[in-house]
Parts: structure tokens; sequence; C-alpha cells
């Protein structure tokens, strides 16, 4: 894999730094580097394992630590992703997108969603972790998104109805990048990661996506945009043939029945 100029040297880089640092069991890479994707806008995610005497103290030095890697200009922790251990880095000189995850070795053996490359490692202690327990990528759960989908459907025409068009705008994104897009990348057999890399997944319905995006910004046109995303739900909801799945008819029916309302009355 050819992994650009600026990625390589800044793994070249961290990882002839963190070996000397007794401190660490190891460090591994996931996202792109492991799928074999990187070009130069490529971030970094990195998984660096503690060793259990020292991981508070990492953790409460992360500043401190990520700072010593390089030419750091702003980091932040992750708890907005729901991943407080993640430390998101900013680096100059190039400008590169660095995520560091700090993991004990017992967290780092069962809490993932993939199975990432070693870099460096003591003891072959990260290898033999993915190897006894490997990770796949978490399923989409599609009775999760039914029980949910025709509340957000009522949700957005709520919105529109009462001229909340940003509101609107902004959950039909939602729906985009959590509904439409996984399914859709479920049934051409991908990973369903939301809208990355769509143009270059599933270019064959760019079309269809794209009328899922209000053209303007009034309730003519959001209005297209919800009734086009549930046509799309239906679709992919339907060609995927899930027999335990319990569609929720009434649900549908009438928030479909309430947009049309909605729709009507501000002609």
């Amino acid at each position: 894999m050819a992994v650009p100029e600026a990625q390589q040297e800044f793994l070249e880089h961290i990882t002839s730094q963190l070996k000397k640092d007794d401190r660490l069991l190891g460090l591994a890479i996931g996202g792109s580097y492991l799928r074999g994707e990187m070009d130069e806008y490529s971030d970094l995610d990195l998984i660096i394992v503690v060793k259990d005497a020292y991981y508070q103290q990492i953790l409460n030095e992360r500043q401190l630590f990520a700072s010593q890697l390089g030419s750091l200009l702003v980091a932040f922790t992750g708890e907005h992703v729901g991943e407080p251990r993640l430390f998101i880095c900013l680096y100059e000189n190039p400008l590169l997108h660095v995520d560091l995850k700090f993991l004990l070795l017992q967290d780092f053996t069962i809490d993932r969603i993939e199975n990432p490359i070693v870099l460096w490692e003591q003891k072959d202690l990260l290898t033999l972790a993915i190897k006894e327990n490997p990770r796949n990528y978490p399923p989409l759960d599609l009775q999760w998104i039914e029980d949910r989908f025709w509340v957000w459907v009522h949700y957005i025409t709520t919105k529109l109805g009462r001229g909340e068009f940003f509101e609107a705008i902004d959950t039909l994104s939602f729906i985009r990048g959590q509904v439409l897009a996984p399914l859709a990348k479920i049934q051409a057999g991908k990973l369903p990661r939301g809208v990355r890399n769509l143009e270059t997944e599933l270019p064959h319905l760019l079309p269809d996506f794209r009328q899922t995006i209000p053209i303007q910004h009034n309730h003519h046109e959001i209005a297209k945009a919800l009734q086009h995303s549930i046509y799309l739900y239906r679709q992919f909801r339907d060609a995927l043939k899930t027999p335990a799945l319990v569609v929720h008819s009434s649900a549908e029916t009438a928030s479909n029945q309430y947009l049309q309302a909605v729709v009507d009355g501000i002609k």
C-alpha cells in the first residue's frame, strides 16, 4: 500500500519516539491505513496501548504527551463522539489530523470494531490480542432504524410546518448519514460507514442521494427532499428482505398522511 509522504514520515517519527517510552506496550493503526485507502487528505487513526500502572498518568498528561510527538497546534478529547479516551490532534509541518486513542491492553483486546495493523509492540502483545480476539465492523440494526424512522419523519414535518427550515434540513442530513447511506452500502456489500466515500462506493446512486438534499431553502424543496428520503428508505428496507423485521405500518401510514397534510396546508 502506498502511504503519502507526509503521513509516512509522521508514522516513522512517532513510532521511533514511542519505542523509547517504557510506559507503553505498543502502537497500532486503523482507519484508512488499514483499508488501504490512504491519500494526501487522510488522517491517522492511532491506538497507543499503555501499561496499567501508567495509564492514568498518561491520560492526565495527554496534552504534554501529544506535544512531544510533533508540532502540535491544538488538541481536544473525544467526548463529543462518546470516546473520552480519544485525543484529537492537529499538527503542522505538515498540517495533519492525528487521532490518538489511549487504551489498556485488556481494552485493546475486546474494545475494537476492526483489527488494526501493529506498528510496534512489546512481546507480540498486540498481535496476540488481535489474533485471539478478532473484531468485525458492527452490523447495522435494521430494527433499530425502523423503530425510529417514522418518528424522525414526523419530527421533520413539524419543523417544516413551523418554518424551522434549518432544523428540518439538519435532520434530513442525519437520516442520510445514519440510515440511507448505511442501508445502501449494506445492500451493495460495503461497510455501513455513513456517507463516507459515497461518491466512489455507490456512484450509481448519487442522483438519488442528491434528491435528499433540498436545492432551495423553502417548504416545497424541503418537503420534496423528505419525500424522496422516505422513498429511498422503503426501497432499501424492502430490498434487504429481513424476515424478522417488524415493520411499523401504522406509524408509516400516519406519518406520511401528516406530511401530506402539512404540504397541502402550505401551498
